[in-house]
This record gives structure tokens, sequence and C-alpha cells, in this order.
């Protein structure tokens, strides 16, 4: 049973009856004691009302509260479902959805159960009137705007980093990389790629750890491979072409490019 928002003495619905009135469902990881999620909530309930739940999603909120009276006036604050307080599904949804950190936002679809994705807090942010809404994950990913970002920590990463480059040479570098990075996806490679036209989100952080000074004004290409204990490898090209894209990938996979070590 998911708890309705009028409070935990209030009504029950079934999951059932969530997912006959849904397209998607949100699972959102929270808790009243994170500073974070705090901050997230609100911009949640914004976007949640003004535009989410008219394009089909329910949210239930999975409780990381220590006592029932956080939960109350947490969930207080919530227009939408919850899993009640110290229910024991909360700790198979963790698992489920390997949750290691909250707020998290989990999408899924109403109907298969299948998740589409579990990076919704990073979406809101980036995209908070859901106009890509339910957010399906892309081939290739804006950095700056934080989408997919969750996957560099499991995934091999190609980056781009054109936070110092004009307008053409952004648009022209994402040009190449978005069929790449098609190509890429449709094969099942288990590499992710991004770009990123700005200093924002984690730009500045992957530059501190890779000891890559901004402002070269030519794209920087660089493949992060958090997953091997942290080593990275940097293109020796400052153009973003199909072949300079497909020889670093080549070389990385051949095993012949320099490792270096993040930090």
């Amino acid at each position: 049973m998911a708890q309705s928002s009028t409070g935990t003495e209030g009504d029950t619905v079934s999951i059932e009856e969530v997912q006959a009135e849904s397209k998607y469902i949100g699972l959102y990881f929270s808790a009243h004691w994170c500073p974070p999620c705090k901050g997230f909530t609100p911009q949640l309930v914004k976007a949640y009302k003004e535009h989410l739940k008219a394009k089909g999603l329910e949210i239930i909120f999975v409780s990381s509260d220590r006592d029932m009276g956080a939960f109350q006036g947490y969930f207080g604050e919530m227009p939408w479902l919850a899993i009640p307080q110290g229910d024991k599904r909360k700790g198979k949804l963790d698992k489920m959805y390997d949750v290691e950190g909250i707020p998290t936002f989990v999408i899924v679809d109403a109907k298969s159960g299948k998740t589409i994705t579990t990076e919704g807090r990073s979406s809101v942010g980036s995209d908070p009137e859901g106009a890509e809404f339910p957010w399906f994950p892309k081939a290739l990913n804006n950095m700056s705007a934080g989408q997919g970002i969750g996957s560099i920590n499991e995934e091999s990463a190609l980056c781009v980093l054109l936070d110092g480059c004009s307008e053409d040479v952004k648009q022209a570098a994402k040009a190449v990389l978005e069929p790449i990075a098609e190509a890429s996806k449709a094969k099942g490679d288990d590499l992710v790629f991004f770009y990123a036209p700005t200093t924002e989100g984690p730009v500045e952080q992957v530059r501190k750890l890779t000891k890559l000074e901004s402002g070269t004004g030519k794209p920087q290409m660089l493949l992060l491979d958090i997953p091997d204990n942290g080593g990275f490898y940097v293109s020796p090209a400052d153009t973003v072409t199909a072949d300079t894209v497909d020889g670093f990938i080549t070389a990385y996979k051949a095993k012949g490019l320099e490792r270096k070590q993040l930090g």
C-alpha cells in the first residue's frame, strides 16, 4: 500500500491503483534530516504541481526519516503519496535501485515497472518544466547540466570539455559527438559520452581532479575510467572530429594510452 498525502492517518491506495491511474511512478528517496533533500524537495514540488503531474507522473515518498514525527512533518510538505514510515519495503527498494545516497529520484514505467532513469534529481534541476520528461537516458549527455552524471562512477566516460570554446566550436563538436554516441549506445558499448559547454555542474571538479587547465580556447577530450580505481586518459588532439574521437576510443580499448590517476 502507498499512503496518501492526507497524512499518516489518511487513506491508502494500492500500487495497482497508482499504476492504473499513472503513466510513470517516481520514487523519491529522501529524509527531513538531509540538507540536500530539503533544498531539492521544493524544486520537485513545484515541477510536479506545474508540469509533471499533468504528464502522468505520480510520486511516492520513500522515507529515511528516523521517527514518525519527522516523517509526518516532512511528508506534510509533499503533495503526493508515501510508503508508511518504517515499512520494510523501503529496504527492498533501496537495494533494487542501488540507492547509496539521498536525495535520489527514480522514474519507472508504471505499467511495465521498468526503470527509465535513476537520475531524476539532476533531470528536474536541468529540465524543471519537463520538456524531455520522462528523461530517457541520452546517448550524449550535457555534463554542465548534470545529465547522466550518475553513470560516470559506474562506466567509462568520454568527456569533451568545451567551456572555453566559441559557440561555433561547441556546436560543431556536439554535432560530431552525437552520431558516435548514438552508434555506441546502439551497439551496447560500455561507454558513456559527455560534452561540457560551460563550467557549471561537475565540470570544475573534473578539471581539478584531472589537472586540466581551463581557458585554452580549444576542446579538451579525456576519458574517465573511474571504475578502474580512478584512472583517466587525455587525448592529444585539440579538435573534435570523427577521426580524433574514434581514434581516441580505439587507442583506449587497445590499451595504447598512458593511464593517469585522478586526484
